[in-house]
């Protein structure tokens, strides 16, 4: 009878040690799991800390250059620097625009080569997309990008990781002018801006006559929130 008692409790010894065990192992993968998960994820950053008192201004740049040399000159009479992600085809063919952009002080992005839907291309694809660009882009300013605006804001998983292995954070916006839709006049986009969240945003427009139309009073009217217009660089590292 003694000895069965001593088994008998032995035995639940023994289960308690193997459920610790058990338990230990479990939290200890589901520990290391989500470490993992978050540096492969990853994720596309779209604005800051609210309380920055900071703005980025981007453009997307894929097409012509009429109306670049007007966005400048705005920027320049302001004394303010934006980032301009550019797409390679354009690049290569504009690359005394790209060089003034550059010379004037803004920062440079990559906008993919030829503005396909990322999420909807290989691996390979993405890959060549982004990299033929940044040839592009250093061929001309001797610079490497790095950050990476995908086309239409179209990603994936896959895209996102392709652009870290190549160097790169992913950006996309939290202001969106739009102003590439039809029917998007000066008050149609001064509006469409003024009546989002600022501090910490980051804006998305394009080389449209009514985005020149609308830039001064924008600008006017977030400096005059006590908000400073900047690169997404300079937003990012605050």
């Amino acid at each position: 009878m003694k000895i069965y008692v001593i088994s008998k409790k032995k035995s639940l010894v023994f289960c308690i040690a193997i459920l610790l065990v058990i338990i230990g192992t479990i939290i200890y993968c589901n520990y290391d799991t989500t470490n993992v998960w978050k540096e492969e994820t990853n994720e596309p950053i779209r604005n800051v800390d609210s309380n920055v008192k900071k703005m980025a201004f981007t453009c997307n740049v894929d097409w012509g250059t009429e109306e670049i040399p007007g966005i400048l000159d705005i920027l320049e009479k302001e004394h303010i620097h934006i980032t301009f992600f550019v797409t390679g085809k354009w690049a290569k063919k504009n690359p005394d625009m790209l060089k003034l952009m550059d010379m004037k002080g803004h920062e440079i992005g990559n906008h993919g080569y030829s503005h396909k839907m990322h999420s909807k291309i290989s691996r390979n694809e993405n890959h060549s997309e982004i990299k033929k660009t940044e040839d592009e882009i250093v061929k001309v300013i001797n610079k490497k990008p790095i950050y990476f605006a995908p086309p239409s804001g179209d990603h994936n998983k896959m895209t996102i990781q392709v652009a870290s292995e190549l160097g790169y954070k992913v950006i996309l916006w939290s202001v969106d002018t739009v102003d590439w839709k039809k029917g998007s006049t000066k008050e149609v986009i001064i509006n469409r801006v003024m009546k989002k969240e600022h501090k910490g945003a980051i804006l998305l427009m394009h080389p449209k006559p009514a985005t020149i139309e609308a830039l001064p009073e924008i600008v006017a009217k977030i400096q005059g929130e006590g908000i400073k217009i900047c690169t997404v660089s300079e937003l990012i590292e605050d």
